[in-house]
Parts: C-alpha cells; sequence; structure tokens
C-alpha cells in the first residue's frame, strides 16, 4: 500500500552537513556520514542529500562521498548537486544511490530528463525545482544556483514539461520557506500537485509534526521533506538529529483524509 514519506533532506557544503535559511547563511552542523548513521537507527523512509556548493561552483559532483553515503545508507538515498550529464547519473547510480536529483541542467536542457530515464529508469530520475513568488507579482518563479539565478519559468510549466519526458518524481522546494519553519507553502505545492500526476515530494517550512500532518491531510500520498525539523531543536536551534518513531508517523499518516 502506497504511504506518504517522511524524508530528512541534507545539505553539503565543502564536504560537512549544513542547515542554510532561504538559501543563504549556511550553519555547520556536522559530519553527513554520522547523520547518515543515525538516521539508519530511526528509520526513515528515504534520504535526500544534495551538495550546494557543486553546481555554484561548476564542480562535478563529489564521488567519493557519494560512495562513502551510499554504502552507508539502509534506507533509499536520493542525491544530487552539480549533475548536469546522463553519463553522471549513470555513474551515482551505479555507485548504489536510487535516485538522482538534477535541477539547473533540467532548466538548460530539459531532454537530459529524457535520456537518463532511459539509461537508468525514469524511476531514478527526481527534477527539484526551487520557487518563489515574485516580489512584484503573485506568481511563482523557479530559480537555480542556489536561488542565484531567475530562470523566468513557472514550476507548472516546468512539472508539465518533465512527466512529459519521463521523470519519475518533481520535488518542490519553497525558497522562502528554507529554514524559517513556519509550515510548507501549500499553495505552492497544491499548484504543482494539480498539473501533473508525478509522484511530488513537498520541500521547505516545515517546523513541527504538524506541519507534516497537514500536509498530509491536504494531498495524501506525498513525500514530506525536512530539514531544520530533523536536526535542530528548540529556540536556540541546538543541533539534535530527530525523526518522528513508528507511532507518530501511524498517527499522522492515519488522519481523515
Amino acid at each position: 500500500m502506497l504511504r506518504p514519506r517522511i524524508i530528512p533532506s541534507l545539505l553539503v557544503k565543502n564536504g560537512g552537513l549544513v542547515k542554510t535559511q532561504k538559501f543563504a547563511s549556511p550553519k555547520y552542523v556536522g559530519d553527513p556520514i554520522n547523520a547518515v548513521k543515525i538516521f539508519n537507527e530511526k528509520e526513515v523512509d528515504e534520504i535526500v542529500v544534495v551538495d550546494i556548493d557543486a553546481t555554484v561552483l561548476n564542480r562535478d559532483p563529489d564521488y567519493t562521498l557519494i560512495k562513502n553515503l551510499a554504502a552507508e545508507c539502509r534506507m533509499p538515498l536520493c542525491y544530487g548537486g552539480g549533475v548536469k550529464s546522463v553519463a553522471q547519473v549513470e555513474k551515482i547510480i551505479s555507485l548504489g544511490v536510487e535516485k538522482v536529483a538534477i535541477s539547473s541542467a533540467v532548466v538548460s536542457d530539459p531532454e537530459i530528463v529524457a535520456k537518463a530515464a532511459e539509461v537508468v529508469g525514469g524511476q531514478s530520475v527526481v527534477v527539484v525545482m526551487d520557487a518563489k513568488m515574485g516580489r512584484f507579482s503573485s506568481k511563482y518563479e523557479l530559480w537555480t544556483h542556489n536561488a542565484g539565478m531567475r530562470t523566468g519559468l513557472s514550476p507548472v510549466q516546468l512539472a508539465k514539461k518533465v512527466e512529459e519526458l519521463g521523470a519519475g518524481e518533481v520535488v518542490i522546494n519553497a525558497i522562502d520557506r528554507d529554514g524559517v519553519m513556519k509550515g510548507y507553502d501549500l499553495d505552492l505545492i497544491r499548484s504543482v500537485r494539480e498539473s501533473i500526476s508525478l509522484p511530488i515530494t513537498a520541500l521547505g517550512g516545515a517546523g513541527s509534526l504538524q506541519d507534516i500532518g497537514d500536509l498530509i491531510d491536504a494531498f495524501g500520498i506525498i513525500g514530506a521533506a525536512a530539514g531544520s525539523l530533523f536536526v535542530f531543536k528548540g529556540v536556540y536551534r541546538a543541533v539534535l538529529i530527530s525523526y518522528p518513531n513508528c507511532a507518530e508517523k501511524d498517527a499522522l499518516i492515519r488522519k481523515p483524509q
């Protein structure tokens, strides 16, 4: 039976685990391999790891880190950051990663989705869309390069395109909600959910299990990803890795839809 997935999202910068707010001010929170070991013990549904330096610095994916992460993970692993070719996608999958996240490369050349899906299978191709509302409009727009580059594209436009091209999943990341822990952008998520039938994961804004519950209440079968919620605790944002236990997860998932 299909169930909502609750997914820790880890950001890597200079080889260390960090957390950002609105894609800025990265705070070091530990070692990514150690974090994965802890999440293993907590039996998480799956995990996303993104190297936030790679695309901005025009650097290849860190294959050594990817190999070490894949060897340690006992849950499905999605890796993103610096992926701009089908050959890179194929190599990452060969290292034991289940899914590869692509973002800016899809904006530059949407056909990479179809080509990658042909080689590794559509279920392994995840398109990440970082979006925020325009300053002087009520329309959402996609940004790339850690929210440093405007694309002029709407999330709905790109979501429809990548579904046609064979992507297996779309991640919707609300830039303005990143790290602020005030709830998901349900309007943004809804606009994409109503336009495609692909599996969707929402990211950006979760500050409590209630926020995840609200997301599941609104959309049913969905991926609920979070960063700060699973690495910080308390108003002073002390570093403490956490994850809902089985009873807490069941309580969220069994709410009336």
